[in-house]
Formats: structure tokens, sequence, C-alpha cells
């Protein structure tokens, strides 16, 4: 149990110093470990259980820890835009995928699944870069 208790702590440590978040995963491994010995499982299991934990905590967990500490960055210009109502200027082609809108009172390429003639009133519901992605408002 010590001898994995050591490796959880010189982990940590180095994990402290790199910032890479994949050694945490290896310190947690660790502690699955030790919390086997301590049990009173064979070292066999405890090495298998270590392995196991070393490579599936990273899958599993590190994408999720880095976003919640990295946080979600700077907001695209057509993050704001998004639920908003806008106007078709130009016909909007789900097959040639073409089409404009006038949406926060700027002009914006926009796609659609449904066919939309020019004059038609939209909501933003997604983007695709600098490209709006609508859908038709119902009719009042």
């Amino acid at each position: 149990m010590l001898f994995w208790l050591g490796i959880a702590i010189v982990a940590l440590l180095v994990e402290l110093a790199s910032l890479g978040f994949v050694l945490l995963f290896v310190a947690m491994a660790a502690l699955v470990a030790a919390l086997l010995a301590q049990l009173g499982f064979g070292l066999p299991i405890q090495i298998v259980a270590f392995a196991a934990a070393s490579l599936l905590l990273p899958m599993w967990l590190r994408r999720r820890v880095l976003e919640r500490i990295s946080g979600r960055g700077v907001p695209s210009r057509t993050d704001a835009l998004i639920g908003s109502e806008a106007e078709v200027t130009q016909a909007l082609d789900p097959v040639l995928g073409t089409g404009r809108v006038t949406a926060g009172g700027q002009d914006w390429a926009a796609r659609s699944t449904a066919p939309i003639p020019a004059g038609a009133r939209v909501v933003v519901t997604d983007a695709d870069g600098i490209t709006l992605l609508v859908d038709p408002l119902p009719p009042p």
C-alpha cells in the first residue's frame, strides 16, 4: 500500500510541475491500487487495476477536467446571435448552401435545411464559423 501511495505522491508532484493532466490520472490509478492493497487483494490484481485505471481514467476524464479548468475562451461574434431573429436578404438554397441574412444589424452568410425566400423572417439556431445556420420562423 505504501508503494502505491508513494507513486501517487510522486505523480502528483510531477503533475504540479508540468500541468499536462496526465500524471494526475496516474496518481488516481495508484490510489485505486492502494485501496485494493488495503482491502487485501494480491499484487497481480493491484497491478492490473493500476494499469486499467491509468489507461481508462484519462480517456474518460481528461477532456472534462481540461474544459472545466480552461473555461470557454473568447466568445465568437456569432454566439451572441444564436436565438435571435434575422431577415433573409438573399434566398436560402439548402442544395447549393447559399443565402444571406441580416442579423444584429450586419450582413451574414447563412444556410438552412429548407429553402427560404428573400424577405422571410428566420431564427438563428447555430453557427458554422461565420456562416449562420437558420430555421424559418413559424407564421404568426
